[in-house]
């Protein structure tokens, strides 16, 4: 069965948000857009009639990244299983920081100052929104009366910061160790076992 056009273009957004992650990590956020048009198997024009510029481009890549580490939030029955969403949201935080896909905010890290645009849309899209969707699950915690969280942000901070420990400091550094499958959730599960217990009403 042959492709309608909203699948043709979904697919390639998709080619164009990976080939845009890989030449990004490898040569900075000076990259040109040509290499990843070429690396995406398309027209630098395509690149930019969907998404326009670099800034939105980035964009479009760290909210990606964002909806992967944010998924178990909205999963049908997260709010009424703390231990295991949080458990989940986790173990993806981490799977990410210590992957080489990592190394993208690495290179942002580097090129601040040049592109503090971008630098600060990749905060707002990346980290801060990822905070914001996890205080919002956790203030729906709150109001169900299974935990006691006068502050929803603060409390995601915390919980964000548990989980990337030292691992984010490491992959910044490009020093990431790999990590087991079974060490991520069993770090994932503790995490979420301590602050479901400082939480608890």
């Amino acid at each position: 069965m042959p492709r309608v056009a909203g699948q043709i273009d979904l697919v390639k957004s998709e080619a164009i948000l990976d080939a845009a992650s890989e030449v990004l990590a490898e040569r900075g956020l000076s990259a040109p857009m040509e290499e990843i048009a070429r690396r995406a198997g398309v027209s630098k024009q395509t690149v930019y009639n969907h998404y326009g510029s670099k800034t939105e481009l980035v964009r479009a890549l760290v909210a990606r990244r964002s909806d992967s580490i944010t998924a178990a939030l909205r999963e049908p029955g997260a709010v009424d299983n703390p231990e295991d969403t949080l458990a989940a949201y986790a173990a993806t935080l981490l799977k990410v920081i210590t992957t080489k896909t990592y190394s993208l905010m690495r290179v942002t890290m580097l090129s601040a100052v040049e592109m503090p645009d971008v630098a600060r849309v990749m905060f707002e899209t990346g980290a801060l929104r990822s905070r914001r969707l996890l205080a919002g699950f956790l203030e729906a915690e709150d109001k169900a009366g299974r935990l006691a969280i006068p502050d929803p942000l603060q409390a995601a901070e915390f919980f964000g910061g548990m989980v990337v420990a030292h691992h984010q400091t490491q992959a910044m550094l490009g020093l990431s160790e790999v990590l087991s499958d079974a060490v991520i959730e069993a770090t994932a599960r503790e995490a979420a076992r301590r602050f479901l217990r400082a939480y608890a009403p």
